[in-house]
């Protein structure tokens, strides 16, 4: 039973978590893809592409957004012109408006006040590595953005549940939370909507064929315990403060289509306006989206190839499930 319980988290992290690290963003092309106009030379190169396919630059995608409530920036984990983006994007927002809050999937809730004292002077970087859930990858890929919101004084948001949460929910299932302490509860979402719907229709296809019924109902309500938690974290600094603009940096497949965070955010507030930008690749171009930005990038190499064993415990991102989870139903 561990082992297994253990396997499907690490399926989740790797599936999930990493899920388009090797230039396959989880969708295929189609002839309904809008023909890329610019090719990128190196992995430190984008091209950014507006919902009716031309092409902008960074300034005049940040005019494009600049008065959008929510920006949902999705991510390939570790590519580094994503990264790149990411933090130029933060900076001409900021420049823009001091009220700009960044919000991250990488940092929890629960290092909410860690993350504030690192802001305020009041603690170095060592100890903000040593006291969050920090991912591995901090110094190379997130770092840039949280000198950026400290330099400027602009507000973080440690927007993702736990990995104890998202451990529980994928081995006993949602009803789990029902038994948690409400200190621990606090971490995620106070509401996870586990209906059916076309993100799940998505999710449960990427699952494949390999896992019981039971188990992939359990493996959703992990899944949609991040989106829900990031949705309904970064609802609530709106609500506090409805002046601000909320960049949030997540997982690609979080956001594709606005079928994972974004549609959480409009069923907590209708009113709230949301800007999407994926990334893609000329390899495997994604098919047109009318309501999103693509992020134009080269694909990283491909972490496995045909006929070599997939390590499922790897996960660049989230990183890896050790605990079992120590609430019973």
């Amino acid at each position: 039973m561990k082992n297994t319980a253990l396997l499907l988290a690490s399926l989740l992290a790797f599936n999930m978590g990493c899920q388009a690290t090797g230039g396959n963003n989880g969708t295929s092309g189609s002839k309904n893809s809008t023909e890329l106009p610019v090719r990128v030379d190196t992995l430190y190169h984008y091209q950014i592409v507006s919902p009716d396919g031309l092409p902008l630059t960074l300034a005049e995608l940040t005019n494009a957004i600049s008065d959008t409530d929510v920006v949902l920036v999705g991510e390939w984990h570790t590519h580094p012109a994503i990264h790149l983006f990411q933090a130029q994007l933060l900076a001409m927002l900021a420049d823009r408006s001091p009220a700009v809050a960044l919000s991250m999937e990488q940092f929890t809730r629960v290092d909410q006040n860690t993350l504030n004292m690192y802001l305020a002077g009041e603690i170095g970087e060592t100890a903000l590595l040593r006291q969050t859930d920090a991912w591995p990858n901090y110094r190379s890929d997130y770092r840039p953005l949280i000198e950026i919101a400290r330099q400027r004084g602009l507000s973080v948001l440690g927007a993702n549940t736990t990995q104890q949460i998202v451990q529980c929910l994928s081995e006993k299932g949602i009803d789990i939370l029902n038994v948690m302490p409400a200190q621990t509860r606090r971490a995620v979402a106070r509401d996870l909507d586990a209906s059916e719907s076309e993100y799940k229709q998505k999710f449960f296809d990427r699952m494949g064929d390999a896992l019981t019924p039971q188990q992939k109902e359990n493996l959703y309500a992990a899944q949609i315990a991040w989106d829900e938690t990031m949705a309904e974290t970064i609802t609530d600094h709106l609500v506090f403060q409805p002046s601000s603009q909320v960049m949030h940096i997540a997982g690609s497949f979080h956001v594709e289509g606005g079928l994972g965070i974004a549609s959480r955010v409009k069923k907590r507030d209708a009113s709230l306006s949301v800007a999407i930008i994926v990334p893609e690749s000329y390899q495997d171009p994604v098919v047109a989206d009318a309501s999103s930005y693509r992020l134009i990038v080269n694909p990283l190499p491909k972490m496995i190839v045909e006929g070599e064993e997939s390590l499922l415990s790897h996960s660049a991102g989230h990183g890896s499930f050790t605990d079992r989870c120590p609430y019973n139903l």
